[in-house]
């Protein structure tokens, strides 16, 4: 369970990982030469996995990877 002084964090990391996913998913869709278009979604992957790791950090491994999924369930609506 999320311990409520790490709501607004939590809430925060997931909505950073909503808007990077969105990102890499328009970089995939919009014209961009070839090597541009790699280095920005690889980018935003990474910083994908930054966001874990500071979820993991705040509730733990378990509840990041739920938390995680959530987010990106949330960036496909």
């Amino acid at each position: 369970m999320v311990e409520p002084e790490c709501r607004s964090e939590v809430a925060l990391l997931m909505r950073q990982i909503t808007l990077e996913y969105e990102a890499a998913q328009r970089g995939l869709s919009e014209l961009a030469a070839g090597t541009a278009q790699h280095k920005m979604i690889t980018s935003r992957m990474e910083n994908m996995g930054r966001l874990h790791e500071e979820l993991v950090r705040s509730v733990g491994a378990p509840q990041a990877v739920k938390l995680f999924a959530e987010a990106l369930e949330q960036a496909g609506e």
